[in-house]
């Protein structure tokens, strides 16, 4: 036990009864995550094996990866990241002022500038880290700056706020009206920023990017998007939402992952020259952390660069999608409205939504993890789906009755057909 009765016979905090507690909340919350024990199999994603709750690997299909184009399992990425790691090794030992910065970091920053149509991009070890470090870091470069947040972004994008000690406006979910009423309550002579995503990965929806960048030029704020679940799925060469919809040069900041549909691990910015010159030499975040591997970054390089000249595994990514959503609500689930890749389905309550994932797995072999609080509200845990290119209609079919099986043993509603 940590804590107790000290030498005077007086009490003390008892860190373990904290803890306990702490992790109880949970539990009777329905909200304890369960980390899955999987592997999957090179090159025949989405299969997989599941060591858990049973002897030996279990064959399972996955439902839920952020590997949206299943990019991480492709020849050229695989290839690419096997020669590199005999070519130079393992790690980039060290930051990228500290013999970190290798060849393959500085290619694959000028492929993403050049992605976003921008004059310089950065490179992170994560996409919550690049939003965390260039938010914080650009509150504190502009002193006064007022953020103005959409109220669905991230968790990283609100820590990132959050660490720039700036004050920070929330509006309405891709409400313009109400964006433009704390935008033109602020005083015109501090600096504003609106910070946004272009698909909320949730929901499924998509932000109104010309229509806010309008607000942007009216009220002189800066801009800075959020394209993690969109970088690779949309546009002729994968630039995201902001390039297909032919507004990334007017946003100031993209901002990428390169962990889901390039399929390896990262994050980055893309900007003007001396905005990345700036972060680069002012966030914490990026000057004291270890690079990433050279042997990622060559992998996300032969990553970016396929999915810049192939829309084959987009294209098949939409199919995937629009065919499950249709099976989904043909079948009477309650599937979400949703005009992006995701396919979320909505349950309602975190130990129902844990019990479906729960036997989905166990009985069918199927997984897809619950989504809970705090990552959506309270009352909208759901399960969310992102079939890729490689899942078939027969895997599609297969999974829409084992839900209908599953809704009706729990007495869950089924809209049925008249």
């Amino acid at each position: 036990m940590i804590g107790g009765i000290d030498g005077h016979g007086s009490h003390v905090l008892n860190y373990d009864q904290v803890f306990d507690q702490a992790i109880e909340r949970l539990h009777d919350e329905g909200r304890y995550r369960v980390f899955i024990d999987i592997l999957r199999n090179k090159g025949a994603f989405p299969n997989a094996r599941c060591f858990a709750g049973h002897n030996g690997p279990k064959p399972i299909t996955v439902w839920c990866s952020n590997d949206y184009l299943a990019m991480g399992q492709h020849p050229k990425v695989v290839a690419a990241m096997e020669e590199a790691l005999h070519d130079v090794g393992a790690g980039s030992g060290g930051t990228r002022n500290i013999g970190g910065n290798t060849h393959y970091h500085i290619q694959l920053e000028q492929e993403l500038a050049d992605l976003h149509g921008k004059e310089r991009a950065l490179l992170f070890t994560s996409g919550y880290v690049s939003n965390d470090a260039t938010l914080s870091t650009l509150g504190k470069l502009l002193p006064g700056c007022v953020i103005f947040s959409d109220e669905l972004n991230h968790a990283s994008m609100i820590a990132g706020i959050r660490n720039s000690g700036c004050e920070k406006k929330v509006f309405r979910h891709n409400d313009l009206a109400h964006l433009e009423e704390l935008l033109a309550e602020t005083d015109p002579a501090l600096p504003r920023l609106i910070a946004f995503e272009s698909v909320y990965s949730m929901d499924g929806d998509v932000a109104p990017i010309h229509a806010i960048c309008d607000l942007a030029d009216k009220y002189n704020a800066l801009t800075y998007i959020d394209e993690v679940h969109a970088v690779g799925m949309y546009g002729a060469r994968g630039g995201g939402i902001s390039e297909r919809d032919d507004a990334a040069h007017r946003i100031t900041i993209i901002e990428g992952t390169l962990g889901k549909a390039f399929g390896v691990m990262g994050g980055y910015i893309a900007a003007d020259a001396k905005i990345v010159d700036c972060i680069r030499s002012y966030a914490p975040g990026f000057i004291f952390t270890t690079s990433l591997s050279p042997v990622l970054v060559a992998g996300v390089l032969a990553a970016v660069r396929h999915l810049k000249a192939s829309s084959v595994e987009r294209e098949g990514q939409q199919a995937s999608a629009a065919l499950l959503k249709a099976l989904f609500a043909e079948a009477g689930l309650p599937v979400m409205p949703s005009t992006t890749h995701i396919v979320p389905l909505m349950v309602g309550d975190p130990v129902r939504a844990k019990a479906i994932s729960d036997i989905l797995l166990a009985e069918y072999g199927v997984y897809v993890q619950p989504i809970n609080y705090p990552t959506v509200p309270r009352g909208t845990e759901r399960l969310r789906f992102t079939p890729g290119p490689a899942h078939t209609e027969a895997m599609m079919r297969e999974l829409t009755s084992a839900l209908v099986e599953i809704w009706d043993r729990m007495e869950l509603e089924i809209r049925r057909a008249a």
